[in-house]
């Protein structure tokens, strides 16, 4: 019952993959780029990602995303933002983020 729910809650930790042309030439180094929670540490970080890809994690790096200002009229607010994660894998594994139709 409760690997169940830590299950949940490691796949609710990583929020989407981070596809820019920075991370695309990472990826030729089997480093990766996640968005994850704010209170996520490290631990949880890895624990999360060899669960949801079954791959084995070799480092974890990561970096609170500065708050950026909106404004929408009068109104000024906050952009919601993350912390994010740069995964680097073992060298026998690889995750496959575009895959092939």
């Amino acid at each position: 019952m409760i690997k169940t729910n830590t299950n949940r809650l490691l796949l609710d930790l990583i929020k989407y993959p981070i596809i820019t042309d920075k991370t695309t030439k990472a990826i030729e180094d089997n480093q990766y780029c996640f968005a994850v929670e704010r209170k996520a540490n490290k631990i949880d970080i890895k624990e999360a990602i060899e669960y949801i890809f079954n791959v084995r994690v070799k480092k974890v790096n990561t970096t609170n995303t500065p708050v950026k200002k909106r404004r929408v009229g009068k109104f000024i607010g906050k952009k919601a933002n993350h912390k994010k994660a740069i995964i680097k894998l073992h060298d026998k594994y690889t995750i496959n983020l575009f895959p092939e139709n």
